[in-house]
Order: structure tokens, then C-alpha cells, then sequence
């Protein structure tokens, strides 16, 4: 039987908070529906209040006003243990656990009943599945940076998450090793039962990954519009190089100019 995975309804939310100076509104009025299983990217320019957002979302911190639903039911009111990982632009792997056993934290954590030989052998499996088989005993200073957040993925789907989220996961990796690493993605997504909420400042990353772009503007953080991306699945190289996809990337970043006066990636 397939897992649950909630429909996330984000409805009408705000957030002010005071800083030293000043009253901030970091977001203003954001709606958006997050159906089960799917891939949203949120674009957007630096300081539109996205790690606010994705925070709301997690129940980490509560809006001013309006509300996170999931399948109609207030996050404010739902133990959200085990809902949620993470991957984020660093990866944040401890430097004296080697790569196994920086995936299998997560079960010592939340699955302390499980015997040292079962955490790693399911941290072995996800490491498989990333494409790091054979980098076990690494400690992470051997490990490229690709690698690293390869590690940090794994960590993060290891205890299989209905929700993941990704925050700039790729920001700080050179352009092929990037390019790698959105592809593995994409091979991942046709075997996670997840839905994915993904963060770049890369329209392009944006389009080539997801089934929406959800495209924010500067603070205050709104909402400007959603676009479905019309690519089916599988995607790779073909996309990239294909001309609708870089009409596609082109329009959403004219948008973001003529709303916003910035430059995107």
C-alpha cells in the first residue's frame, strides 16, 4: 500500500517580524497548493523570504496570519516527526563520521531501536542509490563536493520522507558537476515516493527539474505567478539543449525583470 503523502495547501500567508531598525514584511500574502507526489521549484531573487516560507512550512515558525494545511488539517496540529528532509546548499556532514555513517545519523536519531548492522545496511542502500557505491568508509574530505551533497541526499531520503525539501542544493557546485547532479536528481525522482519542494536561483535548473515554478518576488516575498512546465518525464540532455526549453527559461526570466528590475541566473 502506498505511503501517505499530504496535499500541502498554503492559504493566505503573511509574515512580519521586527528587526533591530525596523518592521519587516518578509512575506505577504502567499497562496499555493502542493498536490501529493509532485516537483515544485521556487524561484526566486535573493531576499524574498524563501527560507521564511520554507520554514512555515515545516511548523518551524507560524505566520502572522492565514495557515499550512496538510489534507485540510493545520500543521499546528499535526506531529510532523519523520514528514520532512532536508538537503541544503552545504552539505553539513560531520567531518569525522565517514559516508555511511554520516547517512545512517538519521536512524540513530529517530530509529534508535534498529541494530547498528540494519542502520548500515540501509545506509549502504541509499548511498547505492545515489551512485556512491564503493565510497562508504570516505570521510568527506575525501569526497569531491558532489559527492558530499550526494551524501547529504542520501542522509536526507534515508528515512524516506513524504516531503523533501531542497534549498539551493546545487548553488555552490561547479557547472558540470551541477549538471550531474540535477540529472541524478531527476533519475531519483522516478523512484521516491515524494513530493519535492525545490529552491534555486537558476530559472533554468527551475524548468529542467520540476512540473511548476512557482516564481516569487523580492521582499516582500509574493507570489508573481505559477507556471506549469510542459516537459513529460524522463528529461536529461535533450531538454536542455531543445529549443522550447530555452523560450521557456527565456519568458519566465523577461517576467522576473520587468516585476522585479533583477537579474537571474
Amino acid at each position: 500500500m502506498a505511503r501517505k503523502v499530504p496535499h500541502i495547501s498554503v492559504k493566505d500567508v503573511t509574515v512580519r517580524y521586527r528587526s533591530k531598525s525596523s518592521d519587516v514584511l518578509a512575506i505577504d500574502r502567499v497562496s499555493l497548493e502542493i498536490p501529493p507526489r509532485s516537483f515544485i521549484s521556487i524561484v526566486e531573487p535573493s531576499g524574498c523570504g524563501k527560507t521564511t516560507l520554507l520554514k512555515i512550512l515545516s511548523n518551524v515558525l507560524r505566520p502572522t496570519s492565514g495557515q499550512i494545511l496538510f489534507d485540510g488539517v493545520s500543521v499546528a496540529t499535526r506531529n510532523l516527526a519523520g514528514v520532512f528532509g532536508y538537503v541544503f546548499q552545504r552539505p553539513l556532514l560531520l567531518p569525522w563520521r565517514t559516508a555511511i555513517d554520516n547517512v545512517a545519523l538519521t536512524a540513530e536519531v529517530a530509529r534508535k531501536e534498529l541494530p547498528r548492522k540494519q542502520r548500515l545496511a540501509e545506509a549502504q542502500k541509499w548511498l547505492e542509490l545515489v551512485g556512491l557505491a564503493g565510497f562508504e568508509g570516505k570521510l568527506p574530505h575525501e569526497l569531491s563536493g558532489g559527492m558530499q551533497q550526494r551524501v547529504s541526499l542520501s542522509r536526507a531520503l534515508s528515512l524516506q520522507p513524504p516531503i523533501l525539501m531542497m534549498d539551493e542544493p546545487f548553488g555552490a557546485l561547479d557547472e558540470i558537476t551541477r549538471e550531474t547532479l540535477q540529472d541524478e536528481l531527476l533519475r531519483l525522482r522516478d523512484v521516491l515516493d515524494t513530493t519535492i519542494i525545490f529552491v534555486t536561483h537558476s530559472v533554468g535548473e527551475a524548468v529542467l527539474l520540476s512540473q511548476r515554478v512557482a516564481v516569487m518576488t523580492a521582499r516582500p516575498g509574493r507570489i508573481l505567478e505559477i507556471i506549469d512546465v510542459p516537459f513529460a518525464y524522463p528529461r536529461g540532455e535533450s531538454i536542455r539543449g531543445s529549443p522550447d526549453f530555452a523560450l521557456l527559461v527565456q519568458d519566465i526570466r523577461q517576467r522576473l525583470r520587468v516585476h522585479e528590475g533583477q537579474m537571474v541566473a
